[in-house]
Order: C-alpha cells, then sequence, then structure tokens
C-alpha cells in the first residue's frame, strides 16, 4: 500500500471530524444569538411600565426611559399611540406625554392619591382618578386641559371605557361598587353593589362588552354580567391586589398578585382558575399584545417584565426593566 496514500485516509477522517466540530459551534453560536435576541422579539408594539421607584416609565420595545415623573404609578396609551397619560402615587397630579419622545405635554391637577388612568377609544378623551376626592377629572389631550372632575363614590381605584367611549365604568373601592359615566354628558348616572368583592380594584371587559371582570384588593375576581349587574362568579386568586386583563377574543382572563408570585390564567367559559403561572415576586400589572399572543406582566419584586406566551401558557422571557418597581403595563393596540 503507498504509504501517502494512507497518510491521506488517515488525515480524511480528521477532518471531517474537525469540520463538523466547527459546525456544530457555528450552529450552536446562531443558536445562543437567537436566544439571545428573544427579548427583543416579544414587543412587538410599544409597552409602557411604570417604574414606580425611579420615577419614570420606561418603553420595553425600544429601551427608552422617560425621567423626570415622580412617583410614576399607573399609565395609559391612547389607541392612535400618540399620548401617554400617566398618573403619581405621591403628588395630586397627571402627565401628559408625547409617546415616542417622551416629550411632557401638559400636567393635571387631578387630587390627592391618583390612582388610574385610562384614555378614551377616540384617543381624546382621558380620565384619571383621585381617591382622596373620590373624582375622576376628563381631560381634554387635544385642548390638553382639564375639562370637569365627575364625583364618583368613595375611594376610586381605576376606570374603563366601553368601546362605543359612551360610557366608563369606576371601581368603588371603598364602598364595594361600581360606578357608571356617561361620557356624553360627563355625568355619574348609576352605581351598584358587587357582593362578594369588597373592595373591587381593577377592572376589564369581556371581548364581547357583555361582562365586567373585577380584581379585588384582596384575592379575588369577580364577574359581573353588565345588563343586570348580577355577580356571576367570585374566583379566587392569589394574594393581595393586581391588574387584569382579558385578552382579545376572550379566550382567557389574566390576574396578577402583588403579595404572591403568580399569574392566574381563568376560562371565562367556566370561571375557574385553570393554570397559575410562576413569574417571580409581587406580579402586578398584566396586559396582552394586540393580538392576543403574549402577555406583560410587570413583576415589581425582581425588577422585571415577564412575556408568558398564551398559547403554551409558560413564560417565555424575563426582562429586566432599566428602573425600580415596575408597577403598571400599558401596551399600544391594548391600552
Amino acid at each position: 500500500m503507498n504509504l501517502n496514500h494512507s497518510i491521506r485516509a488517515v488525515r480524511q477522517p480528521r477532518r471531517l471530524a474537525a469540520l463538523c466540530t466547527i459546525a456544530f459551534v457555528l450552529v450552536l453560536g446562531a443558536a445562543f444569538s437567537a436566544g439571545a435576541a428573544e427579548p427583543k422579539n416579544v414587543f412587538h408594539a410599544p409597552v409602557y411600565v411604570t417604574l414606580q421607584a425611579s420615577n419614570a416609565v420606561e418603553n420595553m420595545q425600544t429601551g427608552q426611559v422617560f425621567g423626570n415623573l415622580p412617583s410614576a404609578h399607573y399609565d395609559a396609551v391612547s389607541p392612535d399611540g400618540k399620548y401617554l397619560l400617566v398618573s403619581s402615587a405621591n403628588l395630586p397630579k397627571a402627565y401628559l406625554l408625547d409617546a415616542h419622545s417622551g416629550k411632557p405635554l401638559a400636567t393635571f391637577d387631578v387630587g390627592p392619591t391618583p390612582q388610574g388612568v385610562i384614555i378614551g377609544p377616540d384617543s381624546r378623551c382621558g380620565l384619571a382618578v383621585s381617591a382622596g376626592d373620590g373624582t375622576v377629572t376628563v381631560i381634554d389631550l387635544k385642548t390638553r386641559k382639564a375639562v370637569r372632575a365627575i364625583a364618583v363614590g368613595k375611594t376610586p381605584h381605576n376606570a374603563l371605557f366601553t368601546a362605543d367611549g359612551k360610557f366608563a365604568y369606576v371601581t368603588l373601592q371603598g364602598q364595594g361598587a361600581v360606578a357608571v359615566l356617561d361620557m356624553r354628558t360627563l355625568t355619574k348616572i348609576a352605581e351598584f353593589p358587587v357582593p362578594g368583592l369588597d373592595h373591587p380594584h381593577n377592572l376589564d371587559l369581556s371581548a364581547n362588552g357583555k361582562i365586567l371582570w373585577i380584581r379585588g384588593l384582596v384575592s379575588k375576581v369577580a364577574a359581573v354580567d353588565l345588563k343586570t349587574h348580577k355577580v356571576l362568579a367570585v374566583i379566587p386568586v392569589g394574594l393581595g391586589h393586581a391588574g387584569i386583563d382579558v385578552i382579545p377574543g376572550g379566550r382567557y382572563v389574566f390576574t396578577g398578585a402583588i403579595a404572591d408570585h403568580v399569574v392566574d390564567v381563568i376560562d371565562p367559559a367556566t370561571f375557574k382558575v385553570i393554570k397559575r403561572i410562576d413569574v417571580g415576586q409581587g406580579p402586578h400589572g398584566v396586559r396582552t399584545s394586540r393580538d392576543g399572543r403574549r402577555v406583560y406582566v410587570g413583576v415589581t419584586g425582581t425588577h422585571k417584565v415577564a412575556v408568558i406566551d398564551t398559547r403554551t401558557l409558560k413564560v417565555v422571557a424575563q426582562i429586566p426593566t432599566h428602573g425600580n418597581l415596575p408597577f403598571w403595563v400599558a401596551v399600544a393596540g391594548n391600552p
């Protein structure tokens, strides 16, 4: 046998093995790169998170941080994506910002102990709740003026517009009830109790607009038929209070638990919790992407935003915020 031929025969498998090793390393490196890029890919639209202990709001999609917002508490983004409305936890103020640049546009006096803020479906009218005054301040975003303060009841907490913008619902944490506002006359027109839920806290509407889902201050969720005001169910959930969100299409209802470490997933057809998802200590703000594919959760104890896949009901990312105490979440397309 020719010696050179034998040497070549030995070297070829070695070369092949080396090439396979290089290929494996390249594929592995690409996989790690894809994993590293994943957090950016989970934000397909702006997601605004209040960083209450850092006096700021962060756009998680871009990494922009809008500062000089004392104890930024609740926030809402307008449906047209132009405006961001933010309440302060400690000052009787609400702030209007350009949602793209973070540029301050106006500051409003809304009464002591501000809580929830919301922007209507026409992107023109905003509401800011004052728990201390028992009022909801109506804000014209175009003229950038506070139009009226509507007396609603004892210790209001958060507000929600109907899809057509004609009415708004306000939780009355201090009296176990919900106020109904007529947004055409800017008056309170009704109020109904929520038996079994002593302290109504945050709220959202079902996909068909017929059921009001209310997160209580202490470990319960109520589902209320808006036609009859009958409580359809009171559901035990995680400890403490939190946000609540009906995902687009209405398949699930998600709610956090600031004194716990879980996000509860409720089946609205059975009024049962079907899964408890561990996201870390202190989940509060909960909001779904416009397409209903992801749920974003502000995890106050870990200073992260957890991202849940609504198909698998699993956490797919834990993304650190550029500040502390991510409290509330507003999502473009699902404000």
